[in-house]
């Protein structure tokens, strides 16, 4: 009996060895999905008052999210593309970059962003250098392209099954319970992830709302010359950058700041320069600081320590990259779950007279 449990359990680990394998391939994709997971489980919840089944809810749930980042995204780039075009035509930067860019030496303006600009560009001529550069590089691009399609898809898939079957795989992971400590860190870790990770997408939706309303409200009040321009876009867009703490939102309204001052600079306008100050001051105070202060530990989760999450936040994508940013948050709270749950039960820790381990945080010990 004791030969066929070895066996199978060298069978297991052998399986759990592929697995990890193959999962760590796929690291970056799968831990954004826990990530959205948790970020949307409770939203996916709320949606059973409108008697929906679990999957028709998880559909709704990531189109909620997916269909306005990629309107986002796309008004983003169209504007980005519109602008840039202005931009380079006004002064001229295609003769001055050919001279260091050789591939760029041909075109002589920049064409009409139009299905039929493109296409007369096309047949002149005129793209020919942007052609052969492409063609050189497709292999690299071609993989870029489809290493980000197919995380994507991995995410998507993952994601909508992790809200179809969460409960069910949480009721599978219930069952190895010893003593009640494996139920009761389980049940903790899970409870603390939504709380954690949900107060981010709800932290991320109120800095949204609260830097379109500044913005727009400074536009009311500033002269035409020194409105922000776009400024629903920017507010959005600021909201989004705010997941990454200390620096996130200022790599927004800083540029912002730089392209509201450089027209009046320009133009020998410097009086007006006083309200692109009061812009500044307007988002370092009312939509960078005041939030930080108020709305972060609100919505930090129930025993995840502020300043712990805000140096998982911030060292994260320094040490794993990209991923790090979703992957940081979730170790600390495993980790941190973990030691104020199941590891002073499995040390032996005598409870202090009237307080459940449950009870115990970070902030009760200095």
């Amino acid at each position: 009996m004791d030969e066929k449990r070895f066996v199978v359990a060298l069978f297991g680990l052998a399986v759990a060895v592929v697995v990890g394998v193959l999962a760590y391939q796929f690291i970056a994709a799968l831990t954004v999905s826990v990530f959205l997971y948790y970020s949307t489980r409770r939203y996916h919840s709320t949606l059973r008052r409108l008697r929906l089944p679990a999957r028709v809810r998880a559909v709704v749930v990531m189109a909620s999210l997916a269909i306005p980042l990629l309107l986002l995204v796309s008004y983003a780039a169209v504007l980005l593309l519109v602008e840039t075009r202005q931009f380079v035509t006004q002064y001229a930067l295609v003769d001055v970059a050919a001279t260091h860019v050789s591939w760029l030496d041909g075109p002589e303006s920049v064409p009409d962003l139009t299905v039929e600009g493109l296409y007369s560009a096309y047949q002149s001529g005129q793209l020919s250098p942007f052609v052969a550069f492409l063609s050189e590089n497709a292999m690299v691009l071609t993989s870029v392209a489809s290493r980000f399609v197919l995380n994507l898809f991995i995410t998507t898939i993952v994601t909508y099954y992790l809200l179809v079957d969460g409960q069910r795989i949480r009721q599978w992971l219930l069952r190895f319970d010893d003593g009640a400590i494996i139920r009761e860190y389980l049940e903790a870790v899970d409870e603390e992830l939504e709380a954690v990770l949900f107060g981010n997408l709800l932290n991320v939706l109120a800095i949204s709302l609260i830097a379109i309303a500044a913005f727009t409200g400074y536009n009311v009040i500033a002269p035409a010359a020194v409105e922000v321009p776009y400024p629903t876009l920017a507010g959005a867009l600021t909201g989004i950058a705010s997941l990454i703490p200390v620096v996130g939102m200022k790599i927004i309204y800083l540029p912002l700041t730089g392209v509201t001052a450089l027209p009046v600079v320009l133009d020998g306008q410097s009086s007006l320069l006083a309200y692109v100050l009061g812009f500044l001051l307007v988002a370092v105070v009312i939509v960078d600081t005041v939030p930080d202060l108020l709305l972060r530990p609100l919505l930090s989760g129930e025993s995840t320590h502020v300043g712990l999450l805000m140096l998982a936040y911030t060292l994260g994508p320094v040490v794993l990259g990209f991923y790090g940013l979703f992957f940081a948050p979730i170790l600390l709270v495993v980790g941190m779950t973990f030691a104020n749950t199941a590891l002073p039960r499995l040390l032996g820790a005598s409870e202090p007279d009237g307080i459940h381990p449950d009870q115990l945080r970070l902030e009760d010990f200095g």
